[in-house]
């Protein structure tokens, strides 16, 4: 139970920072309307909105690989049930 509790955390963690990210990126890099747009074209390559973009990037790789490694648990504990059990604990 305690490896699942992790696993939501990290997942819950990793939203977090995709979310606030991708938030701060609209606002500050390229706002809503036509000045955002104008604006965008200036501040969308100045090295902190590239920055905001590599943290996007990089938190929904870690995000949507969370995610596909709590479903394929689910799948592997449905079709083998005792499989998990049989694997000794690592030192």
């Amino acid at each position: 139970m305690e490896a699942l509790a992790k696993g939501v955390l990290s997942a819950a963690i990793a939203y977090s920072a995709h979310y606030g990210a991708v938030k701060l990126y609209d606002n500050m890099c390229v706002p809503d309307g036509f000045w955002g747009f104008l604006q965008g074209a200036v501040t969308a390559g100045s090295p902190i909105c590239q920055a905001g973009v590599q943290v996007i990037q990089n938190t929904q790789v870690s995000y949507s690989t969370l995610i596909l490694m709590g479903v394929t648990r689910v799948v592997l504990d449905w079709v083998a049930p005792g499989a998990s059990a049989a694997v000794p604990p690592t030192p």
